[in-house]
């Protein structure tokens, strides 16, 4: 065995002796939290674990779950388990119900399960000062950094004096939560779904709890050992320059379009430090008020766009902005800004980002990239940066959760050539140290690309037969 494999096995060895089990994990029934088709056999209720291993007799932690299966599948095997991403949304809050005929079913049972500290847990790691702060700063024309800090640090204090261990709530203890769910259930190992953070959680699982996986289904996985703050605004350049050249092969005709990529470079790296304002009104009032918005939120209107149904739309949108149309789609994101987010607990997320991301990123080489691109400069592409993290104070991931993740377990892999987020550069790096994966390359996708393509369903075909090469007949995915 060659040093450093032998070193990462080492070391995931201690870590594993370290999380050894010195409690029992419990299942606490409840209703569910979500309609269940009658005919399936369904349990739903709390997976019940220790907040901080290390303190199994400490304080304890209450997270849901639904699970479904039909009367003929088997009770203990095939089981497929899905969370979502984020950090910091809630899994079962995404779905309102379990059709029998539902694709989740097609290959055994399936479980929906939430993520510690998020919305439908006990406790959750909600931030309602968060949204407050950001409002305040759009309606006043005041600093939304400042304002969202002390928002942070208010937040922070509230959780902290209800005895909340924030150090806790990380990706390691969450692979541990699916490992224990799975004990728990007397299930045997798990195909694991995941999406965009928690495709990285689920290789998470792969490294600390082996036994628990029989196959991975990653759709647009961001892996933990990436660096993504040191990436992200590539990733969004990339994304961009694959809309700039579609729109050169579609509209060669078109003159509006024409020069579309150097005049965007040329109209946000002019409009660097600079203040508009618009008259807002919020949605159900009637009063207006006169609100600045700058570069990034112009930018908003843009990225935000870059998704699988609006794609299309973003050369006509920049087009617009660029030539001074702004009203329109300012008004979109403040009303997305003004309306908050409900599903999202930043304080998870804040525990999971900063423990594992900003921990490990390099200031200098995050800047490095607004002198690369300067018309994205100064974007700030996260809700979570050095300062929060600072004053969120939570331990960092042992070094461990930086290290790619090796296995040969079977994978199917899917990335969308326009995700801004979670770049196919991410998704091999993945496949590099998996010999049984298989990555779909989906042209003109962006964030969540799925894996159903030209009526082509390679999730159907993969399990099928997990170790078997794929075949696309479609001449919008390539498989890797």
């Amino acid at each position: 065995m060659k040093p450093v494999v032998l070193f990462l096995f080492f070391l995931s060895c201690i870590i594993q002796r370290s999380l050894a089990q010195n409690y029992t994990p419990s299942i606490e029934p409840c209703p569910c939290l979500i309609k269940i088709d009658s005919g399936l056999v369904s349990k739903c209720g709390y997976l019940v674990v220790p907040e901080n291993r290390q303190k199994p007799a400490g304080r304890q932690i209450k997270i849901p779950f639904v699970s479904a299966r039909k009367p003929e599948q088997d009770a203990a095997k095939n089981f497929t388990l899905y969370t979502t991403g984020g950090p910091g949304y809630s899994t079962i809050a995404n779905f309102d119900s379990i059709r029998y005929r539902s694709d989740f079913l097609k290959f055994g049972g399936f479980i929906a399960f939430d993520q510690r500290g998020t919305k439908l847990s006990q406790p959750c790691l909600q931030c309602d000062e968060i949204n407050v702060a950001i409002k305040r700063a759009y309606k006043e024309n005041l600093s939304k950094d400042s304002l969202e800090l002390d928002a942070v640090k208010k937040c922070r204090n509230r959780l902290a004096t209800q005895g909340i261990d924030l150090s806790a709530y990380n990706t390691i203890e969450s692979a541990a939560d699916i490992n224990d769910l799975r004990l728990a259930l007397h299930l045997d190992s798990l195909n694991l779904l995941g999406i965009s953070y928690s495709g990285g959680l689920m290789l998470t699982v792969v490294r600390n709890h082996p036994a628990a996986v029989k196959s991975l289904i990653l759709n647009s996985p961001l892996p933990g050992y990436a660096n993504y703050e040191e990436d992200a605004l590539f990733n969004i350049n990339e994304a961009l320059n694959q809309v700039f050249d579609n729109c050169e092969k579609d509209s060669g005709n078109n003159l509006q379009y024409q020069n579309l990529r150097e005049r965007f470079h040329q109209y946000f790296t002019a409009i660097n430090g600079k203040v508009f304002t618009i008259a807002y009104a919020e949605k159900d009032t009637h009063d207006s008020l006169q609100l600045h918005y700058t570069k990034n939120e112009l930018l908003d209107a843009v990225i935000n766009r870059i998704n699988n149904s609006q794609l299309k739309t973003v050369p006509f949108v920049i087009n617009e902005l660029i030539n001074g149309n702004h009203k329109k789609y300012i008004t979109e994101v403040l009303d997305d800004n003004f309306s908050g987010n409900g599903n999202l607990s930043h304080g998870m997320r804040y525990s999971v980002y900063c423990s594992e991301q900003i921990a490990y990123a390099n200031k200098a080489l995050v800047k490095k990239q607004e002198l690369m691109l300067p018309w994205l400069s100064g974007y700030p592409f996260n809700n979570v940066n050095h300062a929060i993290c600072s004053c969120w104070n939570v331990k960092p991931e042992p070094p461990v959760a930086k290290t790619a993740v090796y296995s040969t377990i079977p994978a199917l892999i899917s990335a969308g050539d326009a995700d801004p987020w979670c770049r196919p550069f991410y998704n091999r790096l993945i496949k590099r140290y998996m010999p049984n994966s298989q990555l779909l390359i989906i042209h003109n996708r962006a964030h969540g690309s799925g894996f159903g393509v030209d009526g082509i369903d390679f999730v159907k075909m993969f399990m099928e037969n997990p170790y078997k090469k794929l075949i696309s007949t479609s001449k919008n995915v390539i498989v890797e």
